[in-house]
């Protein structure tokens, strides 16, 4: 949108384009509002029903995040799936986070782990309408795709499966008052940032005759059970140390484990500017990693890889200036309303 504005001051812009190109956003627009209500209702009827009333409720920013990575009409698909399925691991990743006891977070792995409907009953009570609709809405996304693209859902799955298992480990540290390493908390915490769960989420709902959502790019963005790719591990670096930088800026709940920053700090016998400076600059060398890895990598999977570039890019708005915008919408109230409110005016030729 930025764009069209600064476009339009140029002296020799072209009217009939600029005319056109409003258009085409206007149209974009059209769509995603369409999908956005959508999604809304779908939110609000699972967000109501499974009542974990902890849980940051944040669809409008999950679908502006979604929006930054595909934002082409042939990627409606694609859009809604991953829409859902962030808000799904959202619910799932607070509830590790500022709720469940140690003894429920146990629990609430090996259900994952099972993932069958036959596990509900290890649950407690108020996790167990969570889990049903967790593996019911998981069933109505695979009926989405079509016969031949039905592979995808398992990659997702298992991705899912091993979020769990490191957000597990996180709730361990946390009730135990460990404090790890500091390479030791990257290990973990690069995993639970939910970049490797992300990955294949964000390739499952492109339709496959672009050339994209490949069996080869899957197995790149999971690592085919092995270590991730560089692109994907560095894109998780970078969204731990901004989520970090942002949550430091703000406060922490009782609950949470210690951040890399306060691991760093620990470590290093540094204060907390000093540690600041320290994972900014981390940050900084995981874009210049994503960014030499993609100039280098084998040229079938750059198509894969530019949408998970993209899911850094937009992150990196949304933590734009330390700040929080997917915890915080209030943060990044003014960017929603720019992209898909804010009226843009049409030249008439």
């Amino acid at each position: 949108m930025n764009y069209l504005v600064e476009y339009e001051q140029e002296d020799e812009h072209d009217a009939m384009l600029l005319e056109l190109a409003r258009l085409d956003f206007e149209l974009a627009r059209s769509l995603h509002l369409k999908e956005l209500k959508a999604l809304s209702l779908w939110w609000r009827e699972l967000y109501e029903s499974v009542k974990l009333s902890y849980a940051r409720d944040r669809l409008v920013e999950s679908y502006f995040w979604t929006c930054g990575v595909f934002h082409e009409e042939e990627h409606s698909r694609a859009r809604i799936i991953f829409a859902k399925v962030f808000g799904l691991l959202s619910l799932m990743d607070d509830t590790y986070d500022v709720h469940a006891t140690l003894e429920e977070c146990y629990k609430l792995n090996e259900a994952i782990q099972r993932w069958d409907e036959s596990a509900i009953s290890i649950l407690p009570k108020y996790l167990r309408m969570f889990y049903v609709k967790l593996l019911r809405n998981f069933d109505e996304l695979e009926e989405i795709l079509e016969p031949h693209e039905k592979y995808r859902m398992s990659y997702t799955k298992n991705a899912f499966k091993l979020s769990s298992e490191y957000y597990l480990r996180e709730a361990i540290w946390s009730n135990t008052k460990y404090t790890p390493s500091f390479a030791e908390h990257l290990e973990v915490s690069i995993m639970s940032s939910g970049f490797p769960m992300l990955a294949p989420v964000v390739l499952m709902g492109v339709h496959d005759h672009i050339g994209v959502a490949t069996v080869a790019a899957f197995e790149w963005a999971t690592g085919a059970g092995a270590t991730p790719d560089v692109v994907i591990t560095a894109s998780g670096e970078v969204a731990r140390f901004l989520n970090d930088i942002a949550s430091h800026s703000v406060g922490k709940n009782e609950k949470d484990v210690l951040s890399s920053v306060e691991c760093y700090m620990a470590e290093h016998g540094v204060g907390e500017e000093a540690a600041l400076v320290a994972v900014a600059a981390l940050a900084e060398h995981g874009w210049r990693t994503i960014n030499r890895a993609f100039m280098e990598m084998d040229t079938g999977l750059l198509p894969a890889a530019r949408l998970i570039v993209n899911l850094t890019r937009t992150l990196e708005v949304i933590y734009l200036g330390g700040r929080d915008g997917y915890t915080f919408g209030g943060d990044i109230k003014g960017l929603v309303v720019s992209l898909f409110l804010d009226p843009i005016a049409v030249i008439r030729i």
